[in-house]
């Protein structure tokens, strides 16, 4: 299923308009580089070549490699390319670690901006088993060409020879201008709207993001606004963390431990807020968020980013789905007067609290330990307190 999606990833068109040959293509991918952005890379030097073009440029942005046959590919393609192909890694502050520093390092011709940082070494390509072994070098310190912009090293590209598959090129990347020189035209090819929408969760705040608030989302569907209103949004966070855990090396238990602390989050809610289970809960999602990624020095979650994930969950606990529940029971027709006395079915067992359906909306009820309510039980609503309503077992005999 995975090689399918990325084999439709791959039909996305650079954003911008085809050249037509004889200029320059800088290619333009940042963030880790996963199996599309790999391919896009891959796609767009034979592209280049196809039409034309006098050289095309790698600009590198990125902290890891995810996927050991894309860069297999990519690599070689780069060693023995069929146009001139150089690499560029910046703007700073840019990086290049594992296998986008070893590209930059293999490539017959490349540069880097002053502020980036370099490191070549293992892992080449991050996973779950990879040693943290990174040693980033300062720009001065790769032993890589300083070059400020992409503009000033195309210029200072101009008269060079590059091996290519086919023989040795010189390049010519300026041309005459009236009575002075200009470069040639320049096309920036960067992935299309498909690619760049699943490399949204491509980094590990990111990827706990979209896990955290795609099951939070769930539950606010369910405890407060009733079918569909929320879950197109819902569905989409949920693909994208599914997207995550089979690209990144993500740490299972933590994937676990944040699952747990979504279903004791929601179960404080149930019980009415209860607000030292949802502290402890949000306690857990950070510590699963700082330790959700094994990124070897390379894609490690940074706290201070998973802890905004951290409030916005409790914030749509303890404020967003409370109020929206008392907004719906202060709305005339569905108010106190109109609610006592109706009859619907427990959704939960109660303890003494629990969920029921009245009238297909689904509520927050308390009742009577005694009660001995269960899922399924018919139930009739006696009064409303505040965000609760009141309900009692509807008997065989008062059901009649």
């Amino acid at each position: 299923m995975r090689y399918f999606v990325l084999g439709i990833l791959t039909l996305s068109v650079a954003a911008c308009s085809t050249p037509e040959g004889g200029g320059i293509d800088v290619i333009d991918v940042s963030g880790p580089l996963d199996a599309s952005a790999m391919r896009f890379m891959a796609d767009s030097i034979e592209d280049a070549a196809a039409i034309g073009q006098e050289i095309a440029v790698l600009q590198v942005n990125s902290r890891a490699v995810l996927d050991a046959d894309g860069f297999a590919q990519l690599e070689a393609l780069v060693l023995d390319p069929p146009l001139p192909v150089a690499v560029w890694v910046g703007p700073a502050p840019a990086a290049a670690y594992g296998g986008a520093g070893l590209l930059a390092w293999s490539a017959q011709e490349a540069a880097i901006a002053p502020g980036s940082l370099v490191a070549p070494w293992e892992p080449v390509i991050l996973d779950a088993d990879s040693p943290a072994m990174l040693t980033p070098l300062e720009a001065a310190d790769s032993g890589l060409e300083l070059q400020p912009t992409i503009r000033q090293y195309l210029q200072d590209l101009d008269g060079r020879t590059l091996p290519t598959s086919g023989g040795p090129v010189t390049v010519s990347t300026i041309e005459e201008f009236g009575e002075g020189v200009t470069l040639k035209t320049v096309t920036f090819r960067k992935p299309g709207l498909a690619t760049r929408f699943f490399r949204l969760a491509v980094t590990p705040e990111a990827a706990f993001f979209f896990l955290v608030i795609g099951l939070t989302v769930v539950a606010f569907e369910f405890y407060a606004l009733g079918p569909a209103v929320a879950a197109g949004f819902g569905g989409v966070a949920l693909l994208l963390s599914g997207w995550a855990m089979v690209t990144l090396p993500v740490t299972w238990w933590a994937v676990a431990l944040a699952v747990g602390s979504w279903v004791l989050m929601t179960a404080a809610y149930q019980k009415g807020g209860a607000l030292v289970l949802s502290l402890i809960a949000a306690a857990g999602l950070q510590v699963a968020g700082v330790q959700y990624l094994d990124g070897a020095g390379q894609l490690d979650p940074r706290w201070y980013l998973i802890l905004p994930s951290v409030v916005v969950v409790l914030f749509f606990y303890l404020l967003a789905m409370p109020t929206v529940q008392k907004a719906r029971l202060s709305t005339p027709t569905i108010g106190r007067e109109s609610l006592v006395g109706l009859g619907g079915t427990a959704l939960t067992t109660f303890d003494p609290e629990g969920m029921v359906e009245v009238r297909g909306a689904r509520w927050r009820a308390t009742a009577h330990r005694e009660a001995g309510l269960s899922r399924n039980d018919r139930i009739v609503v006696t009064g409303v307190d505040g965000m609760f309503l009141e309900v009692e077992g509807l008997g065989e005999e008062r059901e009649k």
